[in-house]
């Protein structure tokens, strides 16, 4: 399970000034502000965007300039994976050491979209019990009844982070994530197709190093 919310995408229109800076290129640019001061990039920006792109790490420097924060909740097992794309992203996550008491455990906190029975019944165990010590700490403010719940607390436990990328980032992670196995890499990969102008400054680009 993983779920996708509150997208922003920030900055195109100065990336893509900078973009036309090493050739001092910036009276063919037709990207414009209307009336509302809303920023439209120009097709001729896009086909230049495009073609950089294309070209290579060293010519697309401008999509890191292209920044994006979204809000991904997802489970403990998917965010040991998504963290190998550490460089160039900064996360806020809640906090399982400071609140991991503050409200009772049920199925909803975990991702069991794919167990089977026998699953479900050792994870609705294993909430019981957290539930226990949850209430038990809450009771006597002991600490070992705390350190039970995040030693026992299983991987696919749901948390909630604000990631904040670029669309560098985002392009390493399509490409060498596009065909695993996990569904959440799935999601994450159409949502990266939804973005603004993905289909010219990512999806055209087949990063071979990562395919």
């Amino acid at each position: 399970m993983l779920e996708i919310s509150k997208t922003s995408v920030m900055n195109i229109d100065n990336a893509i000034r900078g973009a036309r800076n090493p050739m001092n290129s910036w009276a063919r640019s037709d990207s414009f502000y209307d009336e509302n001061g809303e920023f439209h990039l120009g097709e001729a920006d896009i086909v230049f965007g495009a073609k950089l792109c294309r070209a290579g790490t060293d010519h697309r420097k401008f999509i890191r300039q292209i920044f994006v924060s979204v809000d991904i909740l997802a489970p403990l097992y998917w965010w040991k994976e998504f963290d190998t794309y550490k460089v160039g992203t900064v996360a806020n996550s809640t906090s399982t050491m400071h609140k991991i008491q503050a409200k009772a455990f049920s199925r909803d906190d975990f991702s069991h979209d794919h167990m089977s029975e026998t699953a479900l019944a050792c994870l609705d165990a294993t909430i019981a019990c957290l539930e226990e010590r949850r209430q038990k700490f809450l009771e006597t403010k002991d600490k070992a009844y705390w350190y039970d719940m995040i030693q026992l607390l299983p991987s696919s436990y749901n948390q909630l982070r604000t990631v904040t990328m670029n669309y560098e980032n985002l392009m390493n992670i399509y490409y060498a994530r596009r065909f695993h196995k996990l569904d959440e890499w799935h999601v994450v990969c159409h949502w990266i197709e939804s973005l603004p102008y993905a289909k010219e400054f990512i999806l055209s680009v087949e990063n071979k190093e990562n395919a």
